[in-house]
């Protein structure tokens, strides 16, 4: 019995991480579609590209957490995300209050980065428990 358990659990956090995996990557699409958006202004273009590092980061290093060799670099790749989330989240509260956009330009993607965020530093806090 416990080890059907342990089937279940392993399979349920790999469909959890292929499921946030896609997520991740689509935050990257979308911001690259918001920044097309943008005015052709110097402020404009300088920030959007911030955003962009910053939220193609998110992405590119929850993949890399996905393929972590160990627990302290799977820690390590999360704390990246965490950090990259966060910066992604300051950088669209910077395009609305230069007013270089309209708060309601960026409710979506302002809430996935905020929802990324959250699951990504709880994520993190879980496997710190575990004392890797």
């Amino acid at each position: 019995m416990l080890n059907q358990y342990k089937i279940i659990e392993n399979n349920s956090k790999t469909e959890f991480a292929e499921a946030f995996r896609k997520r991740t990557k689509k935050f990257v699409v979308d911001n690259i579609k918001f920044f097309r958006t943008l005015p052709k202004t110097e402020e404009a273009k300088i920030i959007g590209r911030q955003l962009l590092r910053s939220s193609s980061s998110v992405g590119a290093n929850y993949r890399a957490a996905c393929r972590a060799r160990s627990q302290a670099e799977f820690h390590a790749k999360l704390s990246i995300v965490v950090e990259e989330a966060d910066e992604s989240v300051f950088w669209m509260e910077i395009l609305v209050e230069a007013e270089v956009v309209k708060p309601n330009e960026l409710d979506y993607l302002s809430d996935e980065a905020n929802q990324i965020l959250k699951i990504a530093a709880a994520s993190r806090k879980t496997v710190s428990a575990k004392k890797y």
